[in-house]
């Protein structure tokens, strides 16, 4: 009864509600993103492939036999630069 004396209607208005509904995106945002970080990071999704990868896969290769020992040292010196 006092709310309608005092012209109260139950909102917030414009400006809580502006305030408020951004607030809220921005917590379902972060929490979005941490939650991806999370899981690029466990399974190893954020590693690119670079020289080490390279590297590696070369080793493999020069462990199964596939390339000898010039080739590799060839392939290993180009590289690394």
């Amino acid at each position: 009864m006092w709310h309608q004396m005092w012209g109260w209607d139950g909102g917030w208005g414009l400006g809580m509600g502006w305030g408020f509904g951004l607030m809220h995106v921005l917590w379902w945002t972060a929490l979005v993103v941490g939650v991806v970080a999370l899981w690029r990071w466990s399974s190893g999704g954020g590693r690119r492939p670079g020289r080490d990868s390279a590297l590696q896969i070369l080793r493999e290769r020069y462990a199964r036999g596939e390339i000898d020992k010039i080739e590799f040292d060839e392939r290993a010196s180009h590289l690394r630069g």
